[in-house]
């Protein structure tokens, strides 16, 4: 197949590129914004037939969750425009598209993990946009797949693991908050589990991806401080602590037994993805 992976500098898409070596049989084209605007329909046209795309692998987003708020025209832009355009250039072109978007399309008022089909509705700006490209994904293009995730880390870019691996060098203290409850996700078991979906045979739908195991913000950060024998205390605080722009979900645990069904993955506890990603760093 030859496969287009947007997005290719962000966290998921620098995975993506780093298994493309183990997954040889195809032909990729990595790319981000100075390679291929996806704004631009045109663009995406163009490239998509010259290049005789079989597969688009949508990572590329908007992920400034407060300044989405603010910005909604590049937020708009990014997370509900530009799928839309890939997902109607891969229909023209009889293409799949595979394209990740998040938790934040559930407010994170339940209590229960997330189905893909437990009723959405978006509490931030940068949510509802991702929902709206999520139904333009599946409106204009009937090879669709979305991939719902939470949490996302890796050794590359701006993340939690990142922010604390910095603040326990510099702190003898961290506060984090205790009560929002999700899972981590390590963007090198997306990527695996991403190219495991290309060799199976194509299902539409959406799916919910993250790692196994439920935690707090304050226990991934207990964790990461002990698997790295940091030498900082992490203080547990309560949301209205640590104020925001855009409210985050307090509970965004995702059901993930669809895709693993489907697709027959195995997927890490969060815990032991974590320390796997820690070892490469």
């Amino acid at each position: 197949m030859n496969i287009l992976i947007t997005g290719s500098n962000g966290q998921l898409g620098t995975e993506m590129r780093t298994l493309a070596e183990t997954n040889a049989q195809h032909r990729y084209f990595f790319t981000d914004v100075e390679d291929l605007d996806i704004c631009n329909v045109q663009a995406v046209d163009g490239f998509v037939n010259r290049h005789k795309i079989d597969l688009i692998v949508n990572c590329a987003a908007y992920t400034a969750v407060d300044a989405a708020e603010e910005n909604r025209e590049s937020n708009d832009l990014l997370n509900c425009i530009a799928p839309g355009h890939l997902a109607g250039v891969a229909k023209k072109y009889g293409a799949a598209l595979i394209h990740i978007s998040t938790d934040y399309v559930f407010d994170g008022t339940g209590h229960i993990p997330y189905r893909e089909d437990s009723p959405t509705c978006p509490a931030t700006a940068y949510g509802a946009a991702k929902l709206a490209g999520e139904q333009l994904v599946m409106e204009r293009c009937e090879r669709a797949m979305v991939i719902r995730t939470s949490w996302l880390y890796s050794t590359s870019g701006n993340n939690f693991l990142k922010t604390m691996l910095r603040l326990q060098r510099e702190r003898d203290s961290v506060g984090v908050v205790f009560d929002q409850i999700g899972t981590p996700t390590y963007a090198g078991d997306l990527a695996k589990a991403i190219y495991t979906i290309m060799e199976e045979e194509f299902v539409p739908g959406i799916y919910h991806f993250s790692n196994e195991g439920v935690c707090s913000w304050y226990d991934f950060a207990v964790a990461i401080c002990r698997l790295t024998n940091a030498d900082c205390r992490v203080n547990p605080i309560h949301t209205a602590d640590y104020p925001a722009k855009a409210a985050r979900p307090h509970y965004s645990v995702l059901d993930k037994a669809k895709i693993k069904k489907t697709f027959g993955l195995r997927i890490p506890h969060w815990e032991d993805a974590l320390a796997g990603c820690l070892s490469t760093l």
